[in-house]
């Protein structure tokens, strides 16, 4: 653990003074706060202006909390601490104040940022096993948690990339902890919201581009183009002292890939499955234990083996070994070994096993290209049906709950529709949706898919529903540990209610099975 920081305010606010237009207190702050239950004495409050809130009417909470000064955007207030008026981009400021307050901790470290719609938490993880394996100091902040040496952090519930002071925190962390090299898993609210603006990004690796977040994207140029913020980030900072090239690496099997290579400011490395990119990857091989590939590159041709599952994971592996092998010069062998040694990512392909006679993955794809990838490679994996559960969440993108259910009954023999964070939305409304989706797709409601609004019933049904040989794969969840209904989040794993099912209905010892408001 580092000591408490504490800084004078002028200093951290030296980098956005053209925006500051009334005079301010030179006071002591120990921390920034943009959520008033959170703030603790001596905090910084930013009152930040989003979509469904003002931070502005939490003023008042914040300072009997002990925040020592504030920051808003509003004219100032009669407050018993400072008030600093701000003029300018809320959300720029945040993230120039924490990066200025934690002494720009990115830029002393490489820092390598892995996003795309789908794989980028296997690849941020890949990439930070294969640093790790060859002996280099790193750290990974992803969707799933932060890790800073031997130290694992869990980053919350429903999390993409964490507000810009969390980031420049696990920074600082990871700086003062030796680490001389980062793996950032960056999302595209996180790159829209400038939570990353600060960051000082030494490669970039993309995954893949398709159908999500249309909701708040409103189009998918709009998603494309915010994903394209992290490489076009690859324009700033200096390499010089890190000793490496600004890098992006770019998958050329996507529709992505003319867009992104054209906006590149830093060279680019192409990946692939087929013969004309820079780096790619044939022989392809996979069983329900193991996957490998030959991978070929400018001077390299070696094979790959992992426990990793799935066929798409070929293009999470490239894209993690341009980064390491073909960015990094780290050595092949430590590569190999890597992927030969990377535990299980947490709710990705991930195997639930009582010992019973059919196969139990839970997994989190949440997309049209997540579903159709997940079950393509369940329906590998086993000569029996494959039985799938999930649902689409609420306040999300809208066309693809049809989607989804669409392409699901044209893979898998089964589907059972159930809830998945309906949030305030009806949750018959979302399942009347999937259910025309489904039907869209050529299937029949109790015949190959069925709506179960309890998903701890819609779990059990599939287990009971499966034969010696089948497969049974939850999906949307992943790792995650909490499901909203309304505005509370109820404590939720689906790694626990398929162990729960499982143990039901072997007769087996096993977890109790997790309650949601739709459980009778």
């Amino acid at each position: 653990m580092t000591e408490k920081r504490v800084k004078h305010l002028k200093s951290s606010l030296v980098e956005i003074t053209d925006w500051v237009c009334n005079a301010y207190d030179d006071t002591l702050i120990s921390g920034i706060a943009w959520d008033s239950r959170k703030v603790q004495t001596g905090d910084l409050f930013f009152a930040l202006i989003g979509e469904s809130f003002d931070g502005h009417q939490f003023i008042t909470s914040a300072v009997k909390q002990g925040a020592a000064a504030v920051i808003g955007t509003k004219p100032p207030m009669p407050l018993e601490v400072p008030y600093v008026h701000l003029q300018g981009d809320d959300r720029l400021a945040l993230a120039k104040v924490a990066a200025a307050f934690y002494d720009h901790p990115s830029r002393d470290m490489v820092v390598i940022g892995v996003t795309g719609t789908d794989g980028k938490t296997t690849t941020t993880n890949l990439v930070y096993h294969i640093l790790r394996t060859a002996g280099i100091p790193v750290g990974m902040i992803s969707t799933v948690n932060a890790v800073v040496g031997e130290e694992t952090l869990d980053t919350g519930f429903h999390v993409t990339t964490p507000e810009a002071p969390d980031i420049q925190r696990y920074l600082a962390r990871m700086r003062d902890a030796g680490l001389t090299h980062v793996v950032l898993e960056t999302t595209s609210h996180g790159l829209v919201q400038k939570r990353v603006a600060e960051v000082d990004y030494d490669m970039a690796a993309v995954t893949n581009i398709t159908h999500e977040h249309l909701d708040y994207h409103r189009n998918y140029q709009g998603y494309l183009q915010a994903k394209g913020k992290l490489v076009e980030a690859l324009s700033g900072g200096d390499t010089s002292k890190k000793g490496v090239r600004k890098l992006a690496v770019l998958n050329k099997d996507d529709q992505s890939y003319p867009y992104l290579a054209e906006i590149s400011p830093a060279q680019v490395i192409s990946y692939s499955i087929n013969s004309d990119a820079d780096i790619w990857a044939d022989q392809i091989e996979y069983t329900p234990q193991t996957l490998s590939f030959t991978v070929h590159g400018p001077g390299k041709d070696f094979d790959i083996k992992t426990p990793l599952i799935g066929r798409y994971n070929v293009h999470n592996g490239l894209a993690a070994l341009g980064v390491t092998v073909f960015g990094l010069d780290i050595p092949v062998s430590a590569a190999k070994k890597a992927f030969e040694t990377i535990p299980p990512v947490p709710g990705r392909m991930e195997r639930i096993d009582l010992g019973q006679d059919f196969l139990a993955i839970v997994d989190f794809a949440h997309t049209p290209n997540a579903i159709r990838q997940a079950l393509m490679t369940a329906r590998e994996l086993t000569q029996g049906k494959v039985i799938a559960v999930f649902g689409s969440a609420g306040l999300r993108d809208v066309e693809k709950r049809k989607l989804m259910p669409e392409i699901a009954v044209q893979i898998a023999d089964e589907v059972i529709l159930t809830a998945e964070d309906p949030r305030t939305e009806s949750l018959d409304a979302i399942l009347a949706d999937m259910k025309e989706g489904a039907e869209k797709g050529g299937g029949k409601e109790g015949v190959d898919f069925w709506l179960e609004p309890d998903r701890p019933d819609a779990i059990r049904k599939a287990v009971a529903r499966a034969k010696a040989g089948d497969l049974v794969v939850t999906c949307g969840k992943g790792h995650e540990q909490s499901m909203c209904f309304g505005h509370i989040e109820y404590p939720w794993d689906d790694r626990t209610a398929l162990r729960a099912a499982l143990a039901e209905h072997l007769g087996v010892p096993g977890p109790e099975m997790p309650e949601l408001p739709t459980s009778k």
